[in-house]
């Protein structure tokens, strides 16, 4: 398991993207895709996923992506920081 865990429900749109090659850019993140994460309104209306229990969402799956990453980044420069 990693320092940082990205979840994923598997009937999201993002969840068409390659969500694994996030972690070839962050080995010291998870991904996990999930059959439901108990959003069901917000899957249908947007991409989302949990990063570290916190909603990251968007417009559009390039969008979230971007804003995924950023708060991997931040995750990771408070667990190393500390």
């Amino acid at each position: 398991m990693g320092i940082v865990v990205v979840e994923v429900c598997s009937n999201n749109l993002l969840s068409m993207l390659d969500l694994e090659q996030l972690e070839e850019e962050y080995p010291e993140i998870a991904v996990m895709r999930t059959d439901c994460l108990n959003f069901c309104g917000m899957c249908r209306a947007r991409p989302y996923a949990m990063v570290n229990g916190n909603k990251v969402f968007a417009k559009t799956s390039e969008e979230c992506l971007l804003l995924i990453k950023q708060a991997i980044e931040a995750e990771l420069k408070e667990f190393y920081e500390i």
